[in-house]
């Protein structure tokens, strides 16, 4: 996993529940929002995020662009934290837990 997918799934998971739209995840992370905005689409296609298209009359009135507000699913939150705490163990662990899972640990 990418340290920018990282830093997207811990924004989301700061407040699971919560919609958020794409610049604004850009902004938290500090990524672009041209490296952040393909993260967020390849993480809907897995199912680990939904998305919905804001009403063009509510940005319109805003003087805006219309926002795609992302929220985790319930199996994405529970894949992000698994993810994310598989990121942030020492590489030999996460290898040498790969290769018993595999059979060639002994």
């Amino acid at each position: 996993m990418t340290l920018q997918t990282q830093l997207i799934l811990q924004a989301l998971l700061r407040e699971p529940a919560k919609e958020s739209w794409g610049r604004k995840l850009a902004d938290e992370t500090g990524l672009m929002p041209g490296t952040a905005q393909p993260i967020l689409m390849r993480l809907e296609a897995e199912g680990w995020l939904t998305s919905r298209r804001e009403d063009e009359a509510t940005a319109h009135g805003e003087g805006r662009p219309p926002r795609r507000y992302f929220a985790l699913t319930g199996v994405g939150a529970t894949l992000a934290s698994e993810a994310l705490t598989t990121a942030r163990r020492p590489r030999g662990s996460a290898l040498r837990d790969l290769a018993t899972d595999r059979g060639a640990g002994c």
